[in-house]
């Protein structure tokens, strides 16, 4: 049989990564995804079949991890062999104007699927989602697994609470529960609420004369940027470990702002500085001015090292943004292009 995977935030970028991952290793994947009232399947579109056809892997379920009755059911119907925790309110600075909706969703959400998975009697192997902004106000730099967490945000300090519940589940209960403390990861399908899809989109309208001005908060931030589609296998080879852990995923380079936007506007002839404007509404009431990993750990014991460069992501970004604008011009994308068939 199959090996059986559920993943919570399978419509977002990780998720989407990621079930392609385990469809190519030839999962039944399952996705836990909320009832909305526009569609929200555009990331995963192009892996979904009818679940009545013949040969379908990919099936969804309507959720959310506010509600524990929900996933406690689901648990038990869909019997996973790995839980893959994604779901979250992941944007920083949305997590300073909802920091109770983001302790809920990022903090308790967590807690809601661990003990779901207790409650369940199944012993699926899990995996959480942590981040590099656990770190904060960073005490060392390169940050590694032993280094002091200090949150500089809300979604920082759920994150923080979701790592330790997750370590304590597999102290108290013997989950194989792993932390993957991941740093910045992009790709063509981030949120374009998040400043390095913001950005590319932005070079894309401005070159097609579409948009004359990019508004942007603290150009001077440094992150260890990688790509989404290296960071889905790093999570995938720590489910499959003998023992769990917790492991920082990261390149080892840092960049700031600034220089993704010289990246992205160069690469389609335009200087940054002619477009982009600073705009005090985008800037963060405390900020990370500097995040930067040491995957030594995840190279040594889980074979792990990222494929892609900065400079290939940013590439990447822009010439996908372009395509979708001009796909969007032409006509070939419609409402009913982004939505699966409806199912539950």
């Amino acid at each position: 049989m199959a090996t059986k995977a559920l993943i919570t935030g399978i419509n977002g970028q990780d998720g989407s990564y990621l079930t392609e991952l385990l469809l190519e290793q030839d999962y039944e994947v399952h996705g836990i995804i909320r009832r909305a009232s526009t569609f929200n399947t555009g990331r995963i579109n192009h892996l979904y079949q009818d679940p009545h056809e013949s040969g379908a892997r990919l099936f969804l379920h309507y959720g959310d991890i506010t509600d524990s009755t929900n996933l406690g059911r689901l648990l038990n119907e869909i019997a996973p062999d790995e839980v893959y925790h994604l779901a979250a309110q992941s944007h920083v600075r949305v997590s300073f104007d909802q920091p109770e909706y983001t302790g809920d969703t990022t903090g308790l959400g967590t807690t809601r699927m661990l003990e779901a998975i207790r409650g369940s009697g199944a012993k699926p192997r899990f995996y959480q989602a942590s981040s590099s902004e656990m770190f904060g106000a960073v005490r060392e730099t390169p940050q590694t697994e032993l280094t002091p967490f200090c949150p500089q945000s809300p979604y920082g300090a759920a994150k923080v609470y979701a790592y330790w519940m997750t370590v304590n589940y597999r102290d108290a209960y013997g989950f194989h529960a792993s932390n993957g403390i991941l740093f910045n990861h992009e790709s063509p399908r981030r949120d374009p609420r998040f400043v390095t899809r913001k950005i590319t989109r932005a070079v894309a309208h401005i070159r097609e004369g579409l948009q004359d001005k990019l508004y942007l908060g603290n150009l001077d931030s440094k992150r260890d940027w990688g790509h989404a589609q290296d960071y889905v296998r790093a999570m995938w080879l720590m489910v499959q470990q003998d023992e769990p852990d917790d492991y920082v995923v990261a390149t080892g380079e840092t960049h700031s702002v600034r220089e993704f936007l010289v990246h992205a506007f160069t690469h389609v002839g335009l200087n940054w500085e002619d477009y982009v404007e600073i705009d005090p509404r985008y800037l963060r009431p405390t900020d990370v001015n500097l995040l930067l990993g040491d995957a030594s750990k995840a190279r040594e014991k889980l074979g792990w090292e990222p494929e892609l460069t900065f400079a290939d992501l940013v590439t990447a970004m822009v010439d996908a943004d372009i395509r979708l604008l001009e796909e969007q011009k032409s006509g070939i994308l419609g409402p009913e292009s982004r939505a699966v068939r409806e199912f539950g």
